[in-house]
């Protein structure tokens, strides 16, 4: 099993920073694409940024610029460097990664979810 962590959530001030990490734990062989999903209220769960091993991030139209995505394999771990932080990123961000284990196996798994909210 595969658990992941997230942490660095909290409330900022619009222009303000905050830095998300995500740490995966567990049966782990290899880690293939790393991401973070947000979920605002009312709204559907939409992909933020992702990085897949080997290759380049992508991000969504909104995020680019202001957002930086970046993994540390070594630790198994996806941060979100976020700047200028807007009312309209509030959220529940979600850590997202594809997983194969000892028996290359593979699945998706979920964090538990960290709250940025973005006061104006």
């Amino acid at each position: 099993q595969v658990q992941l962590v997230e942490s660095g959530g909290g409330l900022v001030q619009a222009g303000g920073s905050l830095r998300l990490s995500c740490l995966a734990s567990g049966s782990i062989f290899t880690i293939n694409t790393m991401a973070w999903y947000r979920q605002a209220p009312g709204k559907q769960r939409e992909l933020v940024a992702s990085i897949t091993r080997g290759n380049g991030p992508k991000y969504a139209d909104s995020v680019k610029g202001r957002f930086t995505i970046s993994r540390d394999n070594a630790k198994n771990t996806v941060y979100l460097q976020m700047n200028d932080l807007k009312p309209e990123d509030t959220a529940v961000y979600y850590c997202n990664a594809a997983v194969f284990d000892y028996a290359m196996t593979g699945n998706d798994y979920w964090g538990q979810g960290t709250q940025v909210t973005v006061s104006s």
